[in-house]
């Protein structure tokens, strides 16, 4: 796959330092994290890709059927498109550890090619996501430092399967922090000041 099999913005990495692959929400686009990105790690490199799929002019990186009601058979194509993008790039920045961060749809997307291709991403960064199922066990996970962001009062993303997707994480050995809040599907301040943390923090574990 190549590195420009989405339409993205793109920012090279300082030499040793990561590379962030941003993933925005649904009706978003590829504008929507990539300035957040540089301002949180601004040595770091950023690709931030446009979905692909167009919900009624919303762009989203996989087709649904209805709000969290996937067309799964889409979502297994786009996944293996999306690794292929992702790899391209960490192949293209050889050195740089590499993370991830989506937010809603974007997250979604980050997290069903973390569950096949757990070796892509050196740290992952879910804010607010959905996943309605329970993923086959991914032992490869162990290790691997996580968050996870939600709202206990989320209307799209309910806090049970949210909670089920920590746990999951979890029984995975993976290294899980999270940030819950008492609101909603917005992305609250401390979600942000999580994020950067988490980041932060992985930089200079690098």
């Amino acid at each position: 796959m190549s590195t420009d099999a989405y339409t993205a913005l793109v920012h090279a990495p300082e030499p040793g330092a990561p590379l962030i692959l941003a993933f925005h929400g649904t009706g978003g686009d590829e504008n929507q994290f990539f300035g957040l990105a540089r301002q949180l790690l601004p040595q770091a490199g950023v690709v931030s890709p446009r979905g692909d799929v167009s919900e009624r002019g919303a762009a989203r990186f996989f087709r649904r059927t209805g709000e969290g009601v996937y067309d799964m058979a889409d979502l297994a194509a786009r996944t293996e498109k999306m690794a292929g993008f992702v790899a391209a790039h960490r192949k293209a920045n050889p050195g740089s550890p590499v993370y991830g961060f989506g937010y809603s749809n974007g997250a979604n997307i980050l997290a069903a090619v973390t569950f096949r291709h757990p070796e892509l991403f050196d740290r992952i960064g879910l804010l607010h996501p959905l996943i309605p199922w329970t993923p086959e066990p991914v032992p490869a996970l162990a290790g691997r430092d996580m968050l996870v962001t939600a709202g206990r009062r989320d209307p799209i993303c309910p806090w049970p399967i949210s909670e089920e997707l920590i746990d999951w994480f979890s029984e995975q050995g993976a290294t899980v922090s999270t940030r819950i809040h008492d609101g909603g599907h917005e992305v609250r301040p401390e979600e942000i000041d999580a994020l950067a943390l988490f980041l932060n923090q992985a930089k200079t574990a690098a």
